[in-house]
């Protein structure tokens, strides 16, 4: 302790003994002092406190408004994105519908064109009745179609056979109708399939046909029909094959005949085979008539 210091202590001992009551309210002032220090110290750091509370809250919120910025950029880029994909399908769809609506008057002015060219010859010979498409398949499979094959189709219908051939076994096929309807809707299937480079449609009397060029040929005609086609596949080549649907050929015995239930119309249905040179059926001789027995 310095000599000031314990000069200043001296007197105040002294000045305490001398004042008692100045030295309570000096003592008092101090604790007051105190108190209030201490208070002041409690609120500074509870300031501090706060303060670093906000800090801390600012930083976060600083790096939130960055992550959301970043976030809408995100949004942003994404969205003139698809903005442009959308811009690219639109261009594309206008353009697909250009070139429909272009193939579709290109047809209109086709089918204009194949109703000018056919006119009726005369009345089909039977009503058009569908082959259901697993029978078709059934008598191509019967007929061992091969791709050097040359199938005909005598009375086509709306060409599901022909274009069916053309299809699964890449061979060239001719499909034959005297219906002008019948004949414009197998083009129609065949443009629609794709195999125009194989199949041909003709509007043709299937009596008046020369066949000798084919190795296949399918019927679906009345049996009447198939017995009068007779003298002309019997011009085929040898080994020719001629598939019916449900119908025989009276008079000649087929190589093959199969029944198949069609999934499309649930009934049983007949194919008949037959392999040139054809195999005719030997008319049964007459019985003799006896004459009347003479009494003896």
């Amino acid at each position: 302790m310095t000599k000031l210091g314990f000069g200043l202590t001296f007197l105040t001992v002294v000045a305490c003994s001398l004042f008692p009551g100045g030295c309570d309210r000096r003592e008092e002032q101090q604790g007051l002092e105190a108190a209030a220090k201490a208070e002041l110290a409690a609120v500074i750091q509870e300031r501090n406190r706060l303060q670093e509370q906000v800090g801390k809250l600012a930083k976060d919120w600083a790096a939130k408004e960055k992550t959301a910025e970043i976030t809408m950029n995100n949004l942003k880029y994404l969205l003139a994105e698809e903005t442009e994909k959308v811009v690219e399908l639109q261009d594309r769809n206008e353009k697909l519908q250009a070139t429909i609506d272009e193939l579709q008057k290109k047809l209109g002015i086709e089918a204009e064109e194949v109703k000018d060219e056919f006119k009726e010859i005369r009345e089909p010979d039977v009503i058009f009745v569908p082959t259901p498409q697993d029978v078709v398949d059934k008598m191509l499979e019967l007929a061992e179609v091969k791709k050097e094959d040359l199938v005909y189709d005598l009375g086509c219908g709306d060409g599901r056979i022909v274009v069916t051939a053309a299809k699964r076994f890449g061979c060239k096929a001719k499909g034959y109708d005297i219906d002008p309807n019948r004949v414009r809707e197998s083009l129609k299937n065949v443009a629609r399939n794709n195999v125009g480079h194989l199949v041909t449609i003709e509007q043709k009397d299937i009596f008046t046909l020369d066949l000798s060029k084919a190795n296949v040929i399918t019927l679906y005609l009345l049996p009447e029909l198939n017995v009068r086609l007779i003298p002309q596949l019997e011009k085929l080549k040898p080994g020719s094959r001629i598939v019916s649907h449900d119908f025989s050929m009276e008079g000649v015995k087929p190589d093959k005949v199969v029944t198949i239930t069609s999934d499309r119309d649930t009934y049983e249905h007949t194919v008949y085979l037959w392999t040139v040179p054809l195999k005719k059926i030997p008319e049964a001789e007459p019985a003799p008539v006896l004459d009347d027995l003479s009494e003896e």
